[in-house]
């Protein structure tokens, strides 16, 4: 009887679990493709900015500003890496960690000065577990990042750039590259160095008329693609959670169908060897009453 009763509260208590897994299977699946059109749009805008600046420079247009200057000086860097604030998702924010320790470690050695800046609760906690200072938290990133949110970090670290209070900027983050594809990555921003890439990739001369002047758009250009090159690690990050905690909570979902299956083929053993043993029980008591 203990036996069949252990096994009936561990079936129970497994579907109340797959009841939460299958809910947030379902919630991420909504979420995940609402984040996904974002992610794609973001990417592609952020794109053909870069594919513009690759153009203009492509053209023989003097593309020049002092987002696009490498320091000489090594002296201060940051690092921003973009965690999740909740879990339950697989192994998203451990892979991003992983790249985002050892970069550090890279980066302690190459510079001077080391800002590091961590989006995420989970992030937060994984570099104190680590004993790791952290010089900036914001955990208001979470699954619909802002671009009004992201502006004004990206303002921040191009005001500190082009004072010289820091000489590079790089984000740790998970790319995005399909549904079943994501790897963690460390993209250095700043300062900003596609254009040789973009020109050297086979791009056709065109020439182009400017108004009021080439100068005048490229000071619009450049600090609004780093802008938007920013907030599409936002997006990316965001968007291949969804995807990490959709995958790992339909992992969860079928791992309860299956213990269930077991539980259930094991209970339904154990009541009828306690069937079994009752009748028999019975059968020995009928059998004793009628011998006296």
């Amino acid at each position: 009887m203990g036996k069949s009763k252990v096994l009936d509260r561990r079936r129970r208590s497994v579907r109340n679990i797959r009841k939460i897994t299958r809910t947030m299977e379902l919630i991420s699946t909504a979420r995940f493709k609402r984040a996904m059109d974002r992610a794609a749009a973001g990417s592609a805008f952020a794109d053909r900015l870069t594919a513009l600046l690759g153009h203009l420079a492509a053209s023989g247009t003097e593309v020049a500003h002092p987002l696009l200057d490498a320091r000489a000086e090594r002296r201060r860097a940051v690092l921003l890496v973009l965690t999740s604030n909740r879990g339950l998702c697989g192994g998203y924010n451990s892979a991003v960690m992983r790249l985002a320790v050892l970069q550090r470690t890279k980066l302690q050695e190459e510079y001077a000065k080391l800002s590091v800046e961590v989006s995420g609760k989970r992030g937060v906690s994984a570099f104190k577990f680590r004993k790791l200072p952290v010089d900036e938290r914001y955990f208001h990133f979470d699954a619909k990042p802002a671009f009004t949110d992201v502006e004004v970090l990206a303002r921040r670290y191009m005001e500190d750039f082009l004072d010289g209070r820091i000489d590079r900027v790089d984000v740790a983050y998970t790319r995005l590259e399909s549904v079943s594809r994501q790897y963690p990555i460390v993209e250095t921003l700043l300062p900003y160095q596609s254009l040789a890439e973009e020109e050297n990739g086979g791009l056709h001369h065109a020439e182009y008329e400017f108004l009021p002047s080439s100068q005048s758009i490229l000071e619009e250009i450049v600090p609004f693609t780093f802008k938007i090159r920013l907030f599409r690690c936002f997006l990316e990050s965001a968007a291949a959670e969804q995807i990490a905690r959709m995958i790992a909570m339909k992992t969860a979902t079928e791992n309860a169908d299956s213990m269930l299956a077991n539980l259930s083929m094991a209970y339904n053993r154990a009541r009828q060897t306690q069937i079994t043993s009752e009748i028999l029980e019975i059968v020995s008591g009928a059998e004793a009453l009628q011998g006296e």
